[in-house]
Formats: C-alpha cells, structure tokens, sequence
C-alpha cells in the first residue's frame, strides 16, 4: 500500500472515520472531487477488490470498506453533481456475472461504487443464464442492465443474453452494459451493448449517461 494516498489507506484499513476525516480534509484543501474518487476511493476499493480475490480478507471486511467507502462519497457527491451540472446519479439498475463465470470481484466493485452514489442495485449474482437476465428485465423496471464476464470462454454468454432479451421483446426496455478484464469497447459494439466499461469508476459515469 506504499503508493496509495491516506484516503485509499484508511479504505483498505476499514477506518470509516478516518476515510471521511481524511476526505473533508481533501476537499477542503480545493482538490478536485473526481480526482479524490479516482486516485482515492477508487484506488482503494480495487485494492480491496485484490485482497478479497486473494483470500486476504472476506466479505465482512468488503462491507466494512464499502461503508468507508460510502461515507467519501456522501462528501463527494454534491461535489460531482456540481462539476457535472446535474441533479444526481441516482438511477435503478441490476448486475450479474453471465451463465458459466463464478467470478464476483469485480461485480461487487461496480454495485459498491453504485450505492455509493445513491443507485437502487439488484445483485443478480453469478453464473446467471440468458433466461433469468430476461425474467429480472421483465418482472423489474431496471434502467440499466450490467452483465459482467471475467473469462474469455463466458464472454460468448454476454452476446446470448442480449440476444435473448431481442427475442423475448425485452431489448429496448433497458440499457445494456457489459465489463470485465476480458470485454473491450470493440466487443461492445460487435454485440450491440450500450456501453462497456473498464472499471468501477467508469461504470458510474456510464451508467449515469445512460439514463440522461
């Protein structure tokens, strides 16, 4: 943790107070709020995010972090709705990691930072088929539909799922996005995703754009 700043440490430590001391104190020293998000909250959460995938710590410590997490971005928000000139990112959206990958980490990055900033998520969880994408579309009002995919053999499951949302009348009922360390912006558009996203951070700022 050499090269995080105080703010990621605290984060990584679980020192919900100290992470909103530490972040008020940023602020009020004029740097920017984006910045603060990504060099701080950000870089903190995915060092999290490596410490839960290597059995370091488990999801009560996740939580912990997601609440000191949390507790930044009740600071930062108004900040980011002021640079952005909207009224907020609240928005409904549900995510699941695609039929075949079990892998959750980064998932539970993106809904963490999600309900940081006040989002309603629905965790769909893992090895979700294309039938049960469909049936939370159609049951739900989702504005957002997140699918996730971690290995480059289920990446093919991400295209049957938006294939399988066509077919049941459901596509254009809600926005889809798709991540993962394996997805690129190019295979977005070759399954004709809305948007792809390469991290957490990114995932807010994308979703929030896609209900504009």
């Amino acid at each position: 943790m050499a090269d995080l700043s105080e703010i990621a440490k605290s984060l990584v430590e679980r020192d919900i107070a100290k992470t909103e001391e530490l972040t008020r104190a940023a602020i009020d020293a004029n740097i920017p709020a984006q910045e603060i998000l990504n060099k701080d909250v950000v870089a903190g959460m995915q060092v999290v995010g490596e410490q839960l995938g290597g059995g370091e710590i488990f999801l009560p410590e996740l939580l912990m972090a997601g609440e000191a997490a949390k507790a930044a971005m009740k600071l930062l928000r108004p900040l980011l709705t002021k640079q952005e000139g909207v009224t907020g990112y609240t928005g409904k959206a549900a995510i699941g990691t695609v039929q075949g990958d079990v892998h959750d980490i980064g998932k539970n990055l993106v809904l963490m930072m999600l309900k940081a900033n006040e989002w309603e998520i629905t965790d769909l969880g893992v090895d979700v088929t294309p039938e049960e994408f469909c049936t939370a579309v159609r049951e739900n009002d989702f504005q957002v539909l997140g699918l996730s995919a971690l290995l480059t053999v289920t990446m093919p499951a991400q295209e049957r799922t938006i294939e399988a949302l066509k077919a049941a009348g459901l596509r254009d009922k809600v926005k889809m996005a798709i991540g993962g360390a394996v997805c690129t912006q190019r295979w977005a558009d070759q399954i004709g995703a809305d948007c792809y996203a390469a991290d957490a951070a990114e995932a807010v700022e994308k979703f929030r754009l896609l209900i504009q």
